[in-house]
Protein backbone atom coordinates (compact mmCIF):
# COMPACT_ATOMS: atom_id res chain seq x y z
CA UNK A 1 0.00 0.00 0.00
CA UNK A 2 1.25 3.40 -0.78
CA UNK A 3 -0.16 5.06 2.49
CA UNK A 4 -0.42 9.01 2.44
CA UNK A 5 -3.40 8.98 4.71
CA UNK A 6 -0.76 11.17 7.02
CA UNK A 7 2.55 11.67 7.72
CA UNK A 8 2.16 10.07 10.87
CA UNK A 9 2.22 6.46 9.16
CA UNK A 10 6.56 6.67 8.83
CA UNK A 11 8.16 3.50 10.11
CA UNK A 12 11.60 3.96 11.57
CA UNK A 13 14.36 3.43 9.45
CA UNK A 14 16.82 0.13 9.27
CA UNK A 15 19.14 2.88 10.22
CA UNK A 16 17.33 4.85 13.36
CA UNK A 17 16.26 1.06 14.65
CA UNK A 18 19.76 0.08 14.98
CA UNK A 19 20.76 3.09 16.69
CA UNK A 20 17.23 2.88 19.42
CA UNK A 21 18.44 -1.06 19.91
CA UNK A 22 22.09 0.11 20.48
CA UNK A 23 20.78 2.91 23.12
CA UNK A 24 22.64 3.89 26.25
CA UNK A 25 19.65 4.04 28.52
CA UNK A 26 18.66 5.47 32.32
CA UNK A 27 15.88 6.55 34.44
CA UNK A 28 15.29 9.54 32.50
CA UNK A 29 12.89 10.75 35.54
CA UNK A 30 16.25 11.36 37.27
CA UNK A 31 17.88 12.67 35.00
CA UNK A 32 19.81 9.56 34.06
CA UNK A 33 18.77 9.33 30.39
CA UNK A 34 21.68 10.37 28.36
CA UNK A 35 19.72 9.79 24.95
CA UNK A 36 16.72 11.92 26.62
CA UNK A 37 19.34 14.60 28.05
CA UNK A 38 20.45 15.12 24.88
CA UNK A 39 17.47 15.72 22.71
CA UNK A 40 16.21 17.63 25.19
CA UNK A 41 19.37 19.80 25.57
CA UNK A 42 19.39 19.80 21.77
CA UNK A 43 15.92 20.75 21.20
CA UNK A 44 15.46 23.65 23.53
CA UNK A 45 19.24 25.29 21.55
CA UNK A 46 17.26 24.40 18.64
CA UNK A 47 14.20 26.48 19.45
CA UNK A 48 16.25 28.97 20.82
CA UNK A 49 14.56 28.44 24.47
CA UNK A 50 16.61 27.39 27.62
CA UNK A 51 15.36 23.96 28.56
CA UNK A 52 12.74 21.10 26.98
CA UNK A 53 11.19 17.96 28.31
CA UNK A 54 10.37 15.30 26.61
CA UNK A 55 7.16 13.96 25.98
CA UNK A 56 4.96 10.90 24.56
CA UNK A 57 3.53 13.08 22.18
CA UNK A 58 2.64 16.49 20.54
CA UNK A 59 -1.08 16.08 21.87
CA UNK A 60 0.12 16.11 25.96
CA UNK A 61 2.61 18.75 24.71
CA UNK A 62 0.00 21.29 23.90
CA UNK A 63 -2.08 20.14 26.71
CA UNK A 64 0.71 20.32 29.12
CA UNK A 65 1.86 23.91 27.78
CA UNK A 66 -2.22 24.90 28.33
CA UNK A 67 -2.17 23.89 31.91
CA UNK A 68 0.70 26.12 32.55
CA UNK A 69 -0.61 29.03 30.78
CA UNK A 70 -4.35 29.15 31.86
CA UNK A 71 -4.12 29.11 35.10
CA UNK A 72 -7.12 29.85 36.27
CA UNK A 73 -10.40 28.05 35.54
CA UNK A 74 -11.97 29.92 32.66
CA UNK A 75 -9.31 31.64 31.48
CA UNK A 76 -8.83 31.80 27.63
CA UNK A 77 -7.12 30.50 24.72
CA UNK A 78 -7.49 32.61 21.30
CA UNK A 79 -6.00 30.01 18.48
CA UNK A 80 -7.34 29.17 15.07
CA UNK A 81 -10.64 27.53 14.83
CA UNK A 82 -9.49 24.38 12.82
CA UNK A 83 -6.33 24.21 14.92
CA UNK A 84 -5.54 20.72 16.93
CA UNK A 85 -6.91 21.70 20.45
CA UNK A 86 -10.07 22.06 18.39
CA UNK A 87 -10.34 19.49 16.79
CA UNK A 88 -8.48 16.84 17.46
CA UNK A 89 -7.49 16.71 21.58
CA UNK A 90 -10.82 15.26 22.97
CA UNK A 91 -11.85 18.57 24.60
CA UNK A 92 -8.45 19.02 26.54
CA UNK A 93 -8.59 22.92 27.04
CA UNK A 94 -12.26 22.45 28.51
CA UNK A 95 -11.21 18.60 30.15
CA UNK A 96 -7.46 19.25 31.58
CA UNK A 97 -7.13 23.20 31.86
CA UNK A 98 -10.58 24.58 32.64
CA UNK A 99 -10.02 27.00 29.92
CA UNK A 100 -12.49 28.36 26.87
CA UNK A 101 -11.52 28.69 23.31
CA UNK A 102 -11.92 31.70 21.33
CA UNK A 103 -11.71 30.13 17.99
CA UNK A 104 -10.47 32.76 14.94
CA UNK A 105 -11.46 31.67 11.38
CA UNK A 106 -9.37 32.15 8.00
CA UNK A 107 -9.15 30.65 4.71
CA UNK A 108 -5.38 29.17 5.73
CA UNK A 109 -5.50 28.42 9.22
CA UNK A 110 -3.62 31.94 10.24
CA UNK A 111 -4.99 34.93 11.85
CA UNK A 112 -3.35 38.45 12.61
CA UNK A 113 -2.52 41.25 15.52
CA UNK A 114 -5.29 42.73 15.29
CA UNK A 115 -7.49 39.85 15.16
CA UNK A 116 -5.99 38.89 18.62
CA UNK A 117 -6.42 42.45 19.38
CA UNK A 118 -10.36 42.40 19.09
CA UNK A 119 -10.73 39.07 20.27
CA UNK A 120 -9.35 40.02 24.13
CA UNK A 121 -11.79 40.86 26.70
CA UNK A 122 -11.40 44.04 28.34
CA UNK A 123 -9.16 42.67 32.25
CA UNK A 124 -12.38 44.74 34.20
CA UNK A 125 -14.90 42.70 32.32
CA UNK A 126 -16.07 40.59 34.99
CA UNK A 127 -18.80 39.05 32.84
CA UNK A 128 -16.02 37.32 30.14
CA UNK A 129 -13.58 34.86 30.15
CA UNK A 130 -9.98 36.43 31.47
CA UNK A 131 -7.93 36.11 27.98
CA UNK A 132 -4.74 34.44 28.79
CA UNK A 133 -2.95 32.32 26.03
CA UNK A 134 -2.69 32.93 22.20
CA UNK A 135 -1.72 29.77 20.06
CA UNK A 136 -0.51 29.50 16.90
CA UNK A 137 -0.33 26.28 14.72
CA UNK A 138 2.58 25.98 12.39
CA UNK A 139 2.45 24.59 10.08
CA UNK A 140 -1.21 24.46 9.80
CA UNK A 141 -3.20 21.13 9.86
CA UNK A 142 -6.62 21.24 8.34
CA UNK A 143 -6.14 23.81 6.45
CA UNK A 144 -3.40 21.77 4.45
CA UNK A 145 0.10 22.38 5.45
CA UNK A 146 0.07 26.69 5.16
CA UNK A 147 3.25 28.40 6.36
CA UNK A 148 2.49 31.39 8.72
CA UNK A 149 4.58 34.07 7.14
CA UNK A 150 6.67 35.25 9.45
CA UNK A 151 6.00 38.82 9.74
CA UNK A 152 2.34 37.66 10.73
CA UNK A 153 4.15 35.54 13.67
CA UNK A 154 5.54 38.74 14.78
CA UNK A 155 2.71 41.07 14.08
CA UNK A 156 0.61 38.07 16.43
CA UNK A 157 3.78 38.03 19.06
CA UNK A 158 4.03 41.75 19.44
CA UNK A 159 -0.10 41.83 19.88
CA UNK A 160 0.04 39.46 22.34
CA UNK A 161 2.58 41.21 24.08
CA UNK A 162 0.30 44.42 23.90
CA UNK A 163 -2.02 42.96 25.63
CA UNK A 164 -0.41 40.98 28.56
CA UNK A 165 -0.87 37.09 27.20
CA UNK A 166 0.69 34.67 26.99
CA UNK A 167 2.42 32.78 23.64
CA UNK A 168 2.25 28.95 22.61
CA UNK A 169 3.64 27.61 19.25
CA UNK A 170 2.48 24.25 17.90
CA UNK A 171 5.30 22.95 16.21
CA UNK A 172 4.18 19.62 15.02
CA UNK A 173 5.46 20.42 11.54
CA UNK A 174 7.66 23.38 12.34
CA UNK A 175 10.47 22.03 11.18
CA UNK A 176 8.65 21.64 7.32
CA UNK A 177 8.39 25.32 7.48
CA UNK A 178 12.09 25.40 8.33
CA UNK A 179 13.23 23.80 5.31
CA UNK A 180 10.21 25.20 2.88
CA UNK A 181 11.11 28.84 4.11
CA UNK A 182 15.02 28.44 5.11
CA UNK A 183 13.96 30.13 8.09
CA UNK A 184 15.56 29.07 11.17
CA UNK A 185 13.28 27.46 14.15
CA UNK A 186 15.00 29.16 16.38
CA UNK A 187 13.63 32.68 14.69
CA UNK A 188 10.01 31.08 14.52
CA UNK A 189 10.15 29.55 17.28
CA UNK A 190 11.99 31.83 20.44
CA UNK A 191 9.52 34.43 20.40
CA UNK A 192 6.92 32.61 22.16
CA UNK A 193 7.01 31.35 25.65
CA UNK A 194 5.71 27.68 25.17
CA UNK A 195 7.09 25.92 21.66
CA UNK A 196 7.47 22.13 20.47
CA UNK A 197 8.17 19.92 18.03
CA UNK A 198 6.70 16.65 17.21
CA UNK A 199 9.15 13.34 15.77
CA UNK A 200 6.39 11.27 14.76
CA UNK A 201 5.33 12.40 11.76
CA UNK A 202 7.75 13.66 8.90
CA UNK A 203 10.85 13.27 10.86
CA UNK A 204 10.03 9.63 10.92
CA UNK A 205 10.27 8.50 14.57
CA UNK A 206 7.69 6.19 15.97
CA UNK A 207 7.24 8.80 19.13
CA UNK A 208 7.58 11.45 21.16
CA UNK A 209 7.75 15.37 21.08
CA UNK A 210 10.02 17.97 22.81
CA UNK A 211 8.30 20.58 24.70
CA UNK A 212 10.33 23.90 25.35
CA UNK A 213 10.35 26.87 27.31
CA UNK A 214 12.54 28.85 30.25
CA UNK A 215 13.61 26.84 33.37
CA UNK A 216 10.98 27.25 35.18
CA UNK A 217 8.07 26.45 33.08
CA UNK A 218 9.87 23.05 32.17
CA UNK A 219 10.24 22.43 35.79
CA UNK A 220 6.16 22.94 36.37
CA UNK A 221 5.72 20.56 32.91
CA UNK A 222 7.62 18.29 34.55
CA UNK A 223 5.82 17.94 37.36
CA UNK A 224 2.40 17.91 35.11
CA UNK A 225 4.08 15.02 33.11
CA UNK A 226 4.25 13.39 35.97
CA UNK A 227 0.55 13.87 37.21
CA UNK A 228 -0.70 13.03 33.39
CA UNK A 229 1.34 9.88 33.66
CA UNK A 230 4.06 10.93 31.61
CA UNK A 231 6.78 9.36 33.13
CA UNK A 232 8.88 7.27 30.71
CA UNK A 233 11.61 6.05 32.61
CA UNK A 234 14.14 3.91 30.21
CA UNK A 235 13.35 6.40 27.23
CA UNK A 236 16.60 6.41 25.75
CA UNK A 237 15.32 3.52 23.10
CA UNK A 238 12.71 6.08 21.50
CA UNK A 239 15.02 9.47 22.20
CA UNK A 240 17.75 7.64 20.11
CA UNK A 241 15.19 7.57 17.30
CA UNK A 242 14.41 11.00 17.53
CA UNK A 243 17.76 12.58 17.74
CA UNK A 244 18.30 10.14 14.87
CA UNK A 245 15.38 11.66 13.03
CA UNK A 246 16.70 14.95 14.23
CA UNK A 247 20.34 14.35 12.81
CA UNK A 248 19.43 12.84 9.57
CA UNK A 249 15.99 13.11 8.65
CA UNK A 250 15.25 17.28 8.62
CA UNK A 251 16.70 18.32 5.41
CA UNK A 252 14.59 15.02 3.47
CA UNK A 253 11.82 16.83 4.17
CA UNK A 254 12.49 19.24 1.22
CA UNK A 255 11.69 15.77 -0.99
CA UNK A 256 8.03 14.75 0.73
CA UNK A 257 7.34 18.76 -0.16
CA UNK A 258 8.22 18.09 -3.89
CA UNK A 259 6.38 15.12 -3.84
CA UNK A 260 3.67 17.47 -2.72
CA UNK A 261 3.50 19.28 -5.50
CA UNK A 262 4.40 16.51 -7.87
CA UNK A 263 0.72 14.80 -6.69
CA UNK A 264 -1.05 18.13 -7.04
CA UNK A 265 0.19 18.60 -10.51
CA UNK A 266 -1.08 15.35 -11.59
CA UNK A 267 -4.28 15.78 -9.69
CA UNK A 268 -4.81 19.22 -11.16
CA UNK A 269 -5.20 17.44 -14.49
CA UNK A 270 -7.55 14.98 -14.08
CA UNK A 271 -11.50 15.61 -14.53
CA UNK A 272 -13.55 15.84 -11.57
CA UNK A 273 -10.81 16.70 -9.24
CA UNK A 274 -10.72 20.08 -8.60
CA UNK A 275 -7.43 21.80 -6.42
CA UNK A 276 -5.30 24.50 -6.58
CA UNK A 277 -1.38 23.60 -6.58
CA UNK A 278 0.02 26.64 -5.64
CA UNK A 279 -1.59 26.58 -2.28
CA UNK A 280 0.50 23.08 -1.69
CA UNK A 281 3.15 24.91 0.70
CA UNK A 282 5.15 21.96 2.10
CA UNK A 283 3.76 18.09 2.74
CA UNK A 284 -0.38 18.03 2.80
CA UNK A 285 -2.35 17.91 -0.49
CA UNK A 286 -5.84 18.99 -0.51
CA UNK A 287 -8.32 18.47 -3.07
CA UNK A 288 -12.53 18.33 -3.61
CA UNK A 289 -14.22 15.28 -5.27
CA UNK A 290 -17.82 14.45 -5.57
CA UNK A 291 -17.44 11.88 -2.98
CA UNK A 292 -14.86 11.51 -0.50
CA UNK A 293 -15.64 8.63 0.57
CA UNK A 294 -15.77 6.32 -2.10
CA UNK A 295 -12.93 8.02 -4.10
CA UNK A 296 -10.91 7.11 -1.47
CA UNK A 297 -12.29 3.74 -1.25
CA UNK A 298 -11.45 2.84 -4.76
CA UNK A 299 -8.02 3.93 -4.45
CA UNK A 300 -7.65 1.04 -1.74
CA UNK A 301 -8.65 -0.79 -4.50
CA UNK A 302 -5.40 0.57 -6.32
CA UNK A 303 -2.98 0.03 -3.74
CA UNK A 304 -3.30 3.51 -2.43
CA UNK A 305 -4.35 5.37 1.10
CA UNK A 306 -5.78 8.62 1.67
CA UNK A 307 -7.94 10.24 3.59
CA UNK A 308 -12.13 11.75 3.41
CA UNK A 309 -11.56 15.41 4.89
CA UNK A 310 -15.05 16.44 5.06
CA UNK A 311 -18.26 15.74 2.73
CA UNK A 312 -16.11 17.29 -0.38
CA UNK A 313 -12.46 17.21 0.55
CA UNK A 314 -9.63 14.50 0.47
CA UNK A 315 -6.10 14.85 2.15
CA UNK A 316 -2.92 13.32 0.85
CA UNK A 317 0.21 14.08 2.78
CA UNK A 318 3.90 12.70 1.84
CA UNK A 319 6.33 11.69 4.09
CA UNK A 320 9.61 9.62 3.71
CA UNK A 321 8.09 6.07 3.38
CA UNK A 322 6.27 7.51 -0.05
CA UNK A 323 9.30 7.59 -3.20
CA UNK A 324 8.69 9.06 -6.13
CA UNK A 325 7.64 5.87 -7.72
CA UNK A 326 4.13 6.05 -4.84
CA UNK A 327 3.44 9.21 -6.34
CA UNK A 328 3.27 7.71 -9.31
CA UNK A 329 1.03 4.70 -8.06
CA UNK A 330 -1.18 7.65 -6.43
CA UNK A 331 -1.40 9.35 -9.38
CA UNK A 332 -2.62 6.63 -12.09
CA UNK A 333 -4.98 5.26 -9.32
CA UNK A 334 -6.76 8.28 -9.10
CA UNK A 335 -6.34 9.15 -13.19
CA UNK A 336 -8.09 5.60 -14.15
CA UNK A 337 -10.84 6.65 -10.81
CA UNK A 338 -11.47 9.70 -12.35
CA UNK A 339 -11.94 8.51 -16.14
CA UNK A 340 -14.19 5.94 -15.05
Amino acid sequence: MVDLRSDTATRPTPQMRAAMAAAEVGDEQRFEDPQVNALCEGVAELLGHEAAVFLPSGTMCNAIAFRVHLDRPGSEVILHRTSHPVLYEGGQPAAYSAGMVCPLDSDDGTFTGDDVRAAVHDPGNRYAPRSRLVSVEQTTNEPGGRIWPLERIDDVLAAARDRGLRTHLDGARLLNAVVATGVSADRWASGFDTAWLDFSKGLGAPMGACLASSREIIEEAWRLKQMTGGALRQAGIVAAGALHALERHVDRLADDHARARTLADGLAQLPGITIDPTLVETNIVRFDVADPPAFCAELREHGVLMAPLNATMVRAVTHLDVDDDGIDTALVAASRIASA
